[in-house]
């Protein structure tokens, strides 16, 4: 049993990793194949349901940042079958329109499913904790309390 765990937090460790390493490289396709089909994302308060949508939002969103570093920091799995839920931080870098830099640091709340023997997004939220120049000079933002069953 402890085998097929590590497996599957194995797994889902890569899942996040190649989620972030489409961000860096701006590759739609394999950002898209991270998600369910009827996959949900909640980013910035907006709320999307289903691949399609998740992924016309992510490429309006890229589409306002010529240059974007996103890099996954800690996270916490919990596994329950062929259903798991994790917790990430995550550090962003990025250029904005007119050349400005950001820095934003938050919490990813995730759940995810096994769909045919891979582990896929089935709800991703982001929380920002910060959003400003990398000095972190800005002031930093309230984290949302934990939503019933997140990580």
């Amino acid at each position: 049993m402890a085998d097929s765990s590590t497996a599957d937090e194995l797994a889902i460790r890569a899942l996040v990793h190649r989620y972030s390493d489409a961000v860096v490289r701006r590759d739609e396709a394999a950002w898209a194949e991270t998600w369910a089909e009827d996959g949900e994302w909640h980013i910035m308060g907006r709320p999307t349901k289903g691949r399609d949508e998740v992924v016309a939002l992510w490429r309006t969103l890229m589409s306002g940042f010529p240059f974007v570093v996103q890099i996954p920091g800690s996270g916490v799995i919990e596994l329950a079958g062929d259903q798991a839920t994790g917790r990430w931080s995550m550090t962003e870098h990025g250029r904005g329109p007119g050349g400005t830099g950001m820095l934003t640091l938050g919490l990813y709340r995730d759940s995810y499913s096994r769909i045919r023997g891979e582990w896929r997004f089935a709800r991703r939220r982001f929380d920002p904790m910060y959003m400003g120049p990398a000095d972190l000079s800005a002031e930093p933002l309230q984290i949302p309390a934990d939503e019933e069953g997140s990580a």
